[in-house]
Parts: C-alpha cells; structure tokens; sequence
C-alpha cells in the first residue's frame, strides 16, 4: 500500500486514481444544507472553497473512512485570517462536544474495571465534593448512567462557562457557583432518568468523579486510556501551552473573524479535546472493529456495545435527524444502518462533525475553525455520502 502525502493532503494507496476522482468529486458536489424537521439537500452545486467562504469558514479538514480504513483526508483554508497560515495535516483543532465520547468511554472502562457502577448513587463515590441532596435527588439518586445519556436532571449551565479574566476556578467553584467562576451553580432540575436534557455540567461532574477514583486529573487519565494505546499522539485533554497554541486553529465568529479560544482552563470532559483529524480517525475506526468483532481492536467489545445502545429515543425532527441516545454518544437509525456521531461545537468558533456506521465501514469527520461550520459541515457530509453510497439521508 502506497501514501501520498504533503502538508495539506493524505491519501492512502496514493497510486489510485479513483481517490483522487472522488475527492476532487466530493469537493465540487456541496449542495445546499435545509432542515425543516427532517433533512434535506437542494440547489445549484458548489465547492467547498466557495462554501467555505459564504458561511465566513475559514478553515475545514476532511477525513474519509471507507471499508474500515482511513481513505483519505484533506485540509483546506487557514488556522487564522489575520495570518493566512494553512491549515495542515499536523494542525491541531478542537472538536467541542465530539469530546464527550472520549469521557464516556472513559468512564466505562472504569465500570469495566469495577472502579464505578453504572446505576449506583454517583455520590457514593464522589470525595472531593458531592452533589447537594434535594427534592429531585430524593425520588431518585444520579448515577453515572443518567449523567452520560443527558437523564440526571442536571442544568447545562444557562449561558454557558464564564470565569473571572486569566483564572482558573477549580471544579468545585464551578459547582457551587463562587468565584472567580461565574457560571450559574450545579443544580438538579428534575427527578433523575425522567426527561432527556443536554448538560455539560453533568459531563464535568464524570471528569470529577474520575479524578477521585484514580487520583489522578482527567488529561492524564485519558491519555492512559485511549490515547496512548490507540498512537493518537496529537491529542490531549491538557490546557493548551505556548508551544500547543502554535499549531492549534484560531476560531472564527460568524463574520469570519478571529477570536480567543474558548477552551476552559479547568473544565475539560464536556468539550476540551484537542486532536488532529488522523489521530481522531483511529479512536473512531477502533470502535466500528470493536462493533464487528475484530480481535485486533483495542477497545473492548462490552463498553463499547454499551455505549451504542440506546438509551432513550429521540425524536428526529427535533434533533436533526438523530433517532437515539447513546451513553456519549448519538443513534441514527433509518432503518437500513445505524450511523454513530456526537457533534461538537465550541464558541466562539470551532465545529466538528464524525459520523459513522460500523455495519458498512464507512464514515467521515469534519472539523472547522468557524462557528458557522456547523452548516457547512452537513453539506460536506452529505457529499460523502452521496459520492460513497451512503444509506444515510436517502428516502
């Protein structure tokens, strides 16, 4: 197997020119992105260039999964506008929420390990701080369970993370809502495993949680687990230091300019992760073998059947197109495959979109550096699909 590589461009089997075909297929399909309860793609053809610039994206990487192996991945754009530095194959980007698949994971190879209990009393094993009895928790306790599929009740914050200028609150000033956070307090808001809603709260909680078990922090933790065994050299959960900043984006507002990154100093489980879209390929492919059974796959068959197992329904209409919550991560089930994702987006300007399907060995991720790449990653995707024969979207 041959692979053609420069700085903005990695194909594997770099002598086949149906990879190059599609590619440059794929670039040239993007139609437009439509979402009125379910999805759908219209209008005249564009390229991802000229998509790029209407949605004031400057930057995309694309990596394309097919028969279970990295095909092929392309980056295009620049990190930052003012400096019109590119975008290159060992430019590190953050992936947002796409994170809480990593946490979840995570987690689960410590129920695996009898370290955690799915369904036991999170408190039970929490040391450092605990969460508040009250009248919802006293119907029903918070167990991992509910944390990692969105049911304990717990608020996301409103308004998102906010912290004092250059600080560094620890978890438990987060909880309790003192300073220099100021971010609203941790609270339970319905009786747990009654209502699905979206908390990064609850995902910090699980970093806490971890960090008691093994005495250890959350970065170090999940560069034992998964990130060490599976050769995701470029990825970390660890605040990005001067030389990390070098090589990381600059997100971009929905005009197109550049801004501060929005990574949380402290605050990592929810959406913290910092990758490349190679190394980020490996954690996915790892976990369609494990779905199929390969004996070479690192990650165990168990917690990853348990993540992909629903645990509740979604209705699609109301999350785009998404049919079921996983444990860290998102169903979606049209009746002919079953495709895996978690999107990701970090204000005030980085996306990321995996998605994949274990039954056919097909997938793809799409990462920018511009808030509005959340719409111009669905178009991308849809060109995949179409020019790999994707069950995904079709009527």
């Amino acid at each position: 197997m041959d692979t053609l590589e420069d700085n903005t461009l990695l194909i594997i089997d770099g002598t086949s020119e149906e990879s190059k075909n599609r590619i440059q297929r794929v670039e040239e399909n993007i139609l437009n992105f439509n979402f009125d309860g379910r999805f759908s793609f219209s209008g005249e053809k564009s390229t991802i260039l000229e998509k790029m610039k209407h949605y004031n994206v400057p930057g995309v990487c694309v990596a394309v999964i097919n028969n279970y192996e990295l095909e092929w991945i392309k980056c295009f754009g620049v990190k930052d506008v003012r400096t019109t530095e590119p975008i290159t194959l060992d430019t590190l980007l953050e992936v947002g929420s796409t994170s809480k698949s990593f946490t979840a994971v995570t987690a689960l190879s410590f129920v695996d390990k009898e370290l955690l209990e799915l369904d036991e009393d999170v408190n039970n094993r929490l040391t450092s701080w605990k969460i508040p009895e009250g009248e919802f928790t006293e119907r029903s306790k918070v167990t991992l369970r509910h944390i990692l599929s969105h049911r304990a009740g717990i608020n996301g914050p409103n308004g998102g993370f906010s912290s004092e200028p250059n600080s560094a609150p620890t978890l438990t000033q987060m909880f309790k809502g003192e300073k220099p956070s100021l971010s609203d307090p941790f609270s339970v808001d319905f009786t747990p495993g009654n209502n699905h809603a979206y908390s990064n709260y609850g995902y910090i909680l699980v970093q806490l949680l971890l960090e008691d078990i093994a005495r250890k922090s959350f970065p170090d933790i999940v560069d034992e687990q998964i990130f060490q065994p599976l050769g995701m050299e470029n990825s970390s959960f660890k605040y990005p230091t001067e030389e990390v900043k070098q090589r990381l984006i600059v997100p971009h507002d929905q005009e197109g300019e550049a801004k501060e990154t929005g990574l949380h100093p402290t605050a990592y489980a929810q959406g913290g992760l910092i990758t490349t879209a190679l190394d980020l390929s490996k954690f996915y492919i790892d976990i369609m073998n494990t779905l199929r059974g390969e004996e070479n796959s690192f990650f165990k068959q168990k917690i990853i059947e348990q993540m992909v197992t629903p645990a509740l329904d979604l209705d699609p209409t109301k999350f785009f197109g998404m049919t079921g919550q996983g444990l860290g991560i998102f169903i979606i089930d049209n009746g002919k495959n079953k495709f895996f994702t978690h999107p990701g987006t970090n204000w005030p300007g980085a996306t990321c979109l995996p998605i994949i399907c274990a039954e056919t060995g097909q997938g793809a991720i799409i990462i920018t550096n511009g808030i509005r790449g959340e719409l111009l990653q669905s178009e991308i995707m849809n060109s995949i699909a179409r020019e790999y024969g994707w069950t995904l979207w079709q009527k």
